[in-house]
């Protein structure tokens, strides 16, 4: 093979940052930073001027999307990369996180069907079924690197103080937010007009009714959390599932910053 012909084949292998941008539901523009501050460099720059990037840059980026669906930090993202060079040992751990996390959405898919039939025939709802899956503890790490150990402490003790009943009604209040954004989101709404921002609202206030939610001995979230949390809603794939994938997560993260430029 001549190193023309190489050359042509790892061409037709690498995508340049529009194509990248839409396979990842990121943005060019973030790409151009994560170039600018070393995080990820274009394997190339074509005489357009464009950037591209191919399998290598692929497999970084999938790492960079990862640690930052976890909550970490840019500066800490590189610090990981650095630290582990091999990609390979690197994705079996989080594939075995997210294996993880596909099993216990499952159980809590079955036990939400419980519920739902329990409900239909008027029998008792079963504690014990009722919140399998819905064990907070294993997220503890997660969320004292995320946050901070007081933050999950707090929040611990909180759930842990409420009755069966309480969670219920909690976990109801949060899954008919999460549905009134799907349907927003669906029928294609303003970001930033009335109903949006109400449910922006709704979604700032139930987050300052959780304790260990910084800003929340306010009664709601402080404004770089609120718009954090809403990028991680996209960026990280369990909550852009629960907000109805993708589309509908940006839609809620762009609701989320406009309420908190003027509100919080």
């Amino acid at each position: 093979m001549t190193d023309d012909t190489d050359a042509t084949a790892a061409a037709e292998h690498e995508r340049s940052i529009q194509q990248l941008a839409r396979l990842t539901g990121t943005t060019s523009r973030t790409l151009r930073h994560y170039d600018d501050i070393g995080l990820l460099k274009p394997s190339r720059i074509g005489q357009n001027g464009y950037r591209y990037y191919d399998g290598d840059a692929l497999v970084r980026l999938q790492r960079i999307l990862l640690l930052r669906g976890l909550g970490l930090r840019l500066p800490a993202i590189a610090e990981a990369l650095e630290r582990q060079t091999d990609a390979v040992p690197a994705l079996q751990h989080h594939l075995s996180w997210l294996q993880a996390e596909r099993d216990r959405l499952a159980r809590q898919a079955a036990s939400v069907a419980s519920t739902i039939d329990a409900l239909q025939r008027g029998e008792p709802i079963m504690a014990e079924t009722a919140f399998d899956g819905f064990d907070h503890t294993q997220y503890k790490e997660e969320v004292e690197e995320r946050w901070g150990k007081d933050a999950y402490a707090k929040g611990d003790a909180w759930w842990r103080g409420m009755s069966d009943a309480e969670r219920a009604e909690w976990q109801q209040r949060q899954q008919s937010l999460s549905d009134d954004w799907k349907d927003a989101a669906a029928r294609g709404i303003d970001p930033a007009g009335d109903e949006a921002q109400a449910l922006a609202a709704r979604q700032a206030k139930w987050l300052g009714s959780v304790p260990g939610t910084p800003g929340s001995k306010d009664g709601r979230p402080t404004k770089e959390y609120f718009i954090g949390l809403g990028e991680m809603y996209v960026a990280d794939e369990r909550f852009a599932a629960h907000y109805g994938g993708s589309e509908s997560a940006a839609f809620v993260r762009d609701a989320m910053r406009v309420y908190a430029e003027s509100n919080l």
